[in-house]
Order: structure tokens, then sequence, then C-alpha cells
């Protein structure tokens, strides 16, 4: 085996990696997976030039903890009370109800008690890393869902690091060992809350504006932040990412937010890379051949069930069906949690290496697997729309108008920057405006005269039907989503709506797709910008010609 030294490691595995990105680009496959598949060529299963305690493990650790800051860093506080709820119920219901079912299927096969939980365990937590970078690949992460799936997530990380403490505690012998071992974990876990609220309150601020005059020491003061809160994090016993994440939190509120995330993507994105690929390095593939049929039956129950155990919750939460889709589909893969979980089960001599090796294959396809489904969630979630609404509860979708006999002149998807413009303008003009949204901040923050806000999906056939159709004379929708307009376009004709349909676009490609499908109003307010922008830019530049040549003359 050839022998490298780091640079010349890193060089070859970036070279590797930028190969098998542009070879899953060109075939329209997930960069994650190619990533993965390089991180499985060049570990012990492979070359072996990555291994344990390598470089590429300290990268994808600095990677994981910008990751988890930027995803803190678009929150806030206000938007966490709105979800947090949520969040909790379904975080702490999909565990229970996730984990019940696994050992089930466990046992099912024949494994000992010890062996059943830890495959259920193993099932029940889902992947934060993957499933932000996912999100935020396909710009879900500040919708409703991706909000509930991040809040869900940080409920599941708290869940496992108590697991493994509580194991560690069981394995001592000591009959008070666990309680001891819980009640300092939510002794340091308040401290540390209250050490970040204090930094966010009483030091942050000020520092922040000594910082903010050099560009370059405020990116080099967010590495060294989330960094330096995550390690913390880490030494009290929880995992990096809370920390991380907390750190992003609590400069949520600041107004030096948009410019650190902006800085910090590309880092972010280079960074990354070396997670997936330490990810790769580390699956272990021993004792799967004999398997097989297990690996079958818990990928199926982690890529379907435990979507739909989201979906149900949700539902019984009044969440409308599609909100819960939304949430659970990037839940349908385990964590590298669980696969540190099961390492710390075989070093403690409670499963075997053929456990280990099953929870690992598990991994890799469900990873790879929930990718795909993400990706393709709106068209799945049509597919499937009417066989889930059997999971629907009364009273999930209502429309609330306060003067039933108001004519109702234009229904509009969508109270984002945009949609909230367009609506101040027909509200001004004197027209009344149905607005509709799934996000239930923007539904309960809309105090604009001459507009009611609901809460709805535009992809929901069924919701349109409770809407007044028959008295609006436009449909408008500023979400930006071609398959979302192509689903609100269908919906509409379905129901032989009469009146006009504006729909809107931010890409050529997107225009040109909803005209074939023959949409009566195309709106394009990056390509209207642009026009507006020629325009006073040409003038600009013409007053400025026309007063050199007076200045010649």
């Amino acid at each position: 085996m050839v022998e490298l030294h780091d640079f010349a490691l890193i060089a070859v595995i970036l070279a590797i990696a930028a190969v098998a990105g542009l070879l899953a680009t060109r075939l329209r496959q997930p960069m994650i997976v190619a990533f993965i598949g390089v991180g499985v060529l060049v570990g012990p299963a492979g070359t072996g030039w990555v291994v344990a305690d390598s470089t590429v493990e300290l990268l994808a650790r600095m990677g994981i903890a910008i990751l988890l800051f930027l995803v803190g860093l678009r929150l806030d506080m206000h938007l966490i009370r709105t979800t947090g709820t949520v969040a909790l119920i379904t975080g702490f219901g999909q565990v229970l109800f996730t984990s019940v079912v696994g050992y089930l299927l466990a046992a099912g096969f024949g494994m000992d008690t010890v062996a059943a939980l830890y495959v259920a365990l193993a099932l029940t937590f889902s992947s934060t890393i993957i499933i932000v970078k996912l999100l935020s690949d396909t710009r879900e992460l500040e919708q409703i869902h991706g909000r509930i799936a991040v809040g869900l997530l940080i409920v599941q990380d708290i869940i496992v690091v108590v697991v493994m403490i509580a194991i560690n505690a069981l394995d001592q012998r000591t009959d008070n060992a666990v309680t001891v071992s819980i009640v300092v974990v939510l002794a340091k876990g308040a401290g540390l809350l209250a050490g970040v609220a204090i930094l966010a309150k009483c030091v942050l601020p000020s520092l922040l504006k000594q910082i903010a005059r050099s560009q370059e020491l405020l990116v080099l003061f967010g590495v060294a932040y989330a960094a330096s809160v995550a390690a913390v994090t880490e030494a009290l016993g929880f995992s990096s990412e809370v920390g991380a994440f907390l750190a992003g939190v609590s400069l949520a509120a600041t107004a030096y937010r948009d410019a650190l995330g902006a800085r910090l993507v590309s880092l972010r994105d280079f960074l990354l890379l070396f997670f997936f690929l330490d990810l790769g390095a580390g699956l272990n593939f021993a004792d799967t051949a004999g398997q097989v049929a297990k690996i079958a039956v818990f990928s199926l129950f982690v890529l379907v069930g435990k979507p739909l155990i989201v979906t149900v919750i949700m539902a019984a939460l009044r969440y409308p069906i599609q909100v819960g889709f939304s949430t659970g589909i990037p839940l349908a893969q385990i964590s590298e949690f669980s696969l540190i979980l099961a390492a710390l089960g075989a070093s403690l001599g409670h499963i075997t290496t053929a456990t280990v090796s099953l929870i690992t294959v598990v991994g890799l396809l469900t990873i790879g697997g929930s990718t795909y489904l993400i990706l393709y969630s709106h068209k799945l979630y049509r597919r499937l729309e009417r066989w889930l609404r059997v999971f629907e509860r009364a009273g999930t979708r209502t429309v609330d108008i306060a003067d039933k006999d108001a004519e109702v002149y234009a229904i509009l998807y969508g109270l984002g920057r945009f949609g909230r413009h367009v609506a101040d303008h027909l509200s001004r003009a004197g027209h009344r405006v149905l607005a509709v949204d799934f996000d239930p901040h923007r539904v309960g923050a809309n105090t604009r005269d001459g507009v009611t806000a609901v809460y709805g999906s535009a992809e929901d056939l069924h919701f349109l039907e409770t809407l007044p159709l028959n008295q609006a004379r436009f449909v408008i929708s500023t979400i930006p989503l071609l398959e979302t307009n192509q689903a609100l376009l269908h919906g509409l004709r379905h129901h032989d709506y009469r009146g006009h349909i504006a729909l809107t676009a931010h890409t050529v490609h997107d225009a040109a797709q909803l005209r074939a499908a023959d949409a009566e109003a195309i709106l394009e307010p990056f390509s209207l910008a642009v026009e507006a922008t020629t325009e006073i830019l040409g003038r600009l530049i013409d007053e400025d010609a026309d007063s050199d040549d007076r200045n010649d003359d």
C-alpha cells in the first residue's frame, strides 16, 4: 500500500472527491451519496488511507460545528417559541413509537433483549448534519416543516446523549449511578443554557460592535465562537452539535447574523465534504452476508415507518398532512450517533460485531434512500396524498373570514417578502384579500387591514374546496416553487376556476415550464428587477454622457 503524507493524502482525497462529485452531477445523483462512497473507498474497507483520529476527522468536526452554527444563526427566539411545542411533542413521540416498533421487529428476528434494544435505539435517531445540509440545499430550511424538523432533531440529540450516559452508568453496576448521572446532566444543561443566555444578553452585543469593524475579524470570531462553545458543550458531556447550534442561536438576534452567514457558507460546504468522507470511512461491513432479511426489513421500516409515525403524530396535533409528511420524510435514515451508540455497545460487550454491521449497513442504505426521498418529496406526496388523508383529523383545515358576506377579490398564496408587498398593494387599492400560507408564524403576524390570513397549502387539492373560488377574481401565487405552482394550477382547473391566475417564477426555466402548462400570467420579480435596474442605470449613463458633452462645449 502506498504511504502518503498528510498534505499529499488530503490532495489525493480531494481529487477523488471532485471526480466523484462531477460524475454524480452528470448522473443527476446526490453529491452526499457520492462523497460517502469516496469515504468507503479511502477508509479501512478500501485503501485504508483514512483511519480514526485522522486529519479528515478533525476537519469533519469543524464542518459540523459551522453547519450547526449557521442553522442556529438563522433562528430567533420567536421562531423557536412558535415551533418548539410541536417539535418537542413530535420528537418524544417519534422516539417512543419508533423504538417500540423497532424492538418488536428485532425480537421477531430472534435477537436477544439487549441486542434488540440497541437496534431499536439505533433506528430511532436521524442525522442532524445530513438532514440540515439537504434541507439547506433544497431551500426548505426556513419553511415551517424545516424548522420543525430541526427542532425535532435537537430533541433527538439530547435524548441520545442521555441514553449513552445511562448505558455507561448501567455498566458501572451501581444502584444509583443512572439517577445521579441524569441529575448531573440536567444540571450541566441548565448551566450551559444560562451561560449562553448571559453571553447573548450582556457580552456579545458590545463585543460584536468592536469586532464588526473588520469583516475578516468578524468571520474569524464566528468560527472561533462556534468551535469554542461546541468544545465546552462536549466537555460537559453533551454533543458538540448542540453547542454549535446554541452559539448560532445566541447571535441570531444581532444585526451581524446575515453578514456572518453569507461569509461562512462556502467554508461550511468545503469542510462538510470531510464529514461525509469520514462517515463513509467509518462504516463496518463485516458479518453482513447472513443478515440480508434483517437489513431489508429494518431499512424499509426506517424509510417508510419513521416518516409515517411523524406524519400521524403531527396530524394528531392538527397540522396539515403535507406539513407532517414534509417534516417526516427527512427523518427516513439513521444517524451517525446510531453508529457511535453501536460502537459503544460493542466496546462494553453488550452486542456483537454482527449487530454493529447490521446497524452500519442499514445506516448506509437509509442515508442514500432518504436523500432521494427529500429531493423528490413533492412528487411523492402528490402520489400518496389520497392514502395519507385517512390520518387527517377534522378541523385541520379551516378558513375563517370575519365577514362571510364580503366579497373576496383575490386569493393570495404566500406571505413572504414578495407576497406581503402584493397583499399591501391590493389592500391599499381597496380590494379584499384572502392570503394563504402554511407557516403559522406568518399567518399569526398578519395585521393588514383588508387582508385575512389563513393556514393552508398551495398543493392541497382538497383545501381549495374550502376557499371562496366562486367570489375571487384573481388567484395569485407568490411562491417561487415550480412543483407547487404546477400543483395549484392543476387544482384550480380541477375545480373549474374561471378567474385570472398569476403564478411566480424565479428562473427562466420555471417560467417556460409554467407557460408550457398554459398559465395565464407569470410573475417574474427577478427579471422585472433586472429590467428596472437596467433602465435606471441607462438613464444615469445617458445623463452622465450629456453632462460630459456640456463640459466639453
